[in-house]
């Protein structure tokens, strides 16, 4: 039996959308979250932002600055939305790892590489974020995509991701961040609390799950507390930029 974490054993809690559950208990009820909405995962990211994830993906790995021959890790990869573009822009001499803290969406992604004829120069692995089993300095460039909120650590996981980075190579972070939409705000929380839940039931029998994202989203660092966690894990240069409104924001860091 593992032994248990600093804050397991000091008895405190984490945020799980706006519940609070004991620290070693998150995981368990992530993994249980998208265990649930692994088969619909890409089909329900299509219906919930209106296809823009596409476009946000794709600004991320522009900004990736990798070249052939390069190496690329992507965490909490998914269903490999952005591990199949950073596999093309390394070419068959470069690698990508792609990992996932979850066993069901790593299936999910292993499948989607292999349907966009990408093999060679592609690795997956079971992975937790906050403690990435790679050699220090491993890596040109680490993402992470819509998969920060859901780790129970996060500073942790920075520092991981650091450790991992090459000098000069630099991590993406994708997520969903603190919008400034002004009268519309409303709107969108009606959307996220009221309409989305009822999205996951009709499409992914999972009304919970989706209310849970939603729950997520709101409780994620906004974009300064967010450039904030990175300066303090080790990272600089660190910028963002926000896409949709902010809906989503960009976040980049770079190790020198």
């Amino acid at each position: 039996m593992a032994e248990p974490t600093k804050n397991e054993a000091a008895g405190q809690f984490a945020d799980f959308g706006y519940q609070r559950v004991p620290y070693g208990e998150k995981k368990a009820r992530v993994r249980g979250v998208f265990d649930s909405v692994a088969s619909r995962y890409d089909l329900m990211n299509d219906v919930m932002s209106f296809g823009l994830h596409r476009f946000w993906k794709r600004f991320t790995v522009e900004k990736s600055g990798l070249k052939p021959g390069q190496s690329a890790l992507d965490v909490a990869a998914g269903s490999a939305d952005i591990s199949i573009p950073l596999a093309r822009k390394v070419g068959p001499s470069g690698q990508v790892i792609v990992t996932d803290i979850n066993r069901e969406m790593l299936a999910v992604g292993r499948d989607r590489l292999l349907d966009a004829g990408i093999a060679g120069n592609v690795d997956c692995l079971l992975a937790d974020a906050e403690s990435l089993p790679f050699t220090d300095r491993s890596f040109h460039c680490v993402t992470i995509g819509f998969g920060l909120r859901n780790v129970t650590d996060k500073d942790a996981a920075l520092k991981s991701m650091y450790r991992v980075l090459k000098p000069g190579g630099r991590l993406l972070v994708l997520e969903f961040s603190q919008p400034a939409l002004g009268p519309i705000n409303t709107l969108y929380d009606t959307y996220s609390f009221q309409v989305l839940p009822k999205i996951g039931e009709l499409l992914a029998n999972d009304s919970d799950s989706y209310r849970y994202l939603a729950e997520s989203i709101r409780r994620h660092p906004d974009q300064a507390t967010l450039k904030s966690m990175m300066e303090d894990a080790g990272f600089e240069r660190c910028e963002y930029f926000n896409l949709s409104g902010g809906i989503v924001a960009l976040h980049m860091g770079f190790r020198l």
